[in-house]
């Protein structure tokens, strides 16, 4: 019943997600220009904004919430205390390395020219 649950829970949360990623190509559909390299460095940056900023950022706000439930509810055991500060940093730690290598990305997307590299949001 648990691992029911567990699947349920993880459907209702991404599947929203999935659907939203419909709009990560910029090309291809009906009435708009033709697929390029350009479209192609449009799309790198629309899928790794959309890993960062749609998927990392709520996951790594639901770990942070959960490390600090653990650490209220720890009722002074140290095992508890240690693995709360555990997730704790190891979240903390992934997503500062997760927005290190967007920035890095994004570095070089600006220096190849992509307009807007920056942007958190993608038309």
């Amino acid at each position: 019943m648990k691992k029911f649950l567990l699947i349920f829970l993880f459907i209702i949360i991404l599947v929203p997600i999935i659907v939203g990623a419909a709009g990560l190509v910029p090309c291809g559909g009906a009435g708009e220009t033709s697929c390029n390299f350009d479209m192609f460095i449009v799309l790198a940056k629309n899928v790794i904004d959309f890993l960062i900023f749609v998927l990392a950022m709520p996951l790594a706000a639901i770990l942070f919430a959960y490390a600090g439930f653990l650490l209220l509810t720890s009722g002074g055991s140290t095992e508890k205390v240690t693995k709360a500060k555990h997730i704790f940093w190891n979240v903390l730690l992934g997503f500062i390395l997760a927005l290190c290598a967007w920035l890095i990305v994004m570095t070089i997307l600006k220096a190849l020219g992509v307009d807007d590299a920056y942007s958190l949001l993608s038309d």
